[in-house]
């Protein structure tokens, strides 16, 4: 009854990050990639976007700090989380980075810094989400295949 129910959890958690756009199609594509061999690969992909992405914030929070700013390597640092974060499917921090690239092509400090507030909040978020969910996927224990909820 227990695991049943710790089950639904896990699977309307998951709904719910897909709902609020916190995950797109790309999520379920690298659950796909889960198997026997590594039961806990979209947890350690994950993670290990975790880990990147706290380097690349630091290094575009240093960039916005130095006078003048170098806006070819905002947009280079930007560049990179956008494509770690479209790797794991974080749509919003993916969508935030979109626009923080186009500040940095018009040379819009004041819409870099804004842009990246959210950006900053939009990846905290989603990790203490994504935290809470694996650690329920843990409870549960070994996952099944992947599987897209039904529309």
């Amino acid at each position: 009854m227990e695991y049943s129910n710790l089950r639904r959890q896990a699977a309307y958690m998951k709904k719910s990050l897909f709902d609020q756009g916190y995950l797109d199609e790309q999520f379920y594509q690298l659950e796909e990639l889960q198997d026997d061999v590594s039961p806990n690969f979209v947890e350690e992909v994950v993670t290990l976007f975790f880990r990147d992405s706290a380097r690349l914030i630091s290094n575009i929070e240093q960039a916005l700090d130095k006078c003048p700013q170098e806006f070819s390597k905002l947009n280079a640092y930007v560049h990179q989380l956008k494509g770690s974060s479209s790797s794991i499917g974080a749509s919003r921090v993916k969508n935030e980075c979109t626009l923080f690239r186009q500040y940095c092509d018009e040379e819009n400090l004041e819409g870099c810094l804004k842009s990246f507030q959210k950006m900053k909040r939009e990846h905290a978020v989603l990790r203490q989400k994504l935290e809470s969910y694996f650690q329920l996927l843990r409870q549960v224990g070994p996952a099944e295949k992947a599987t897209r909820p039904s529309m």
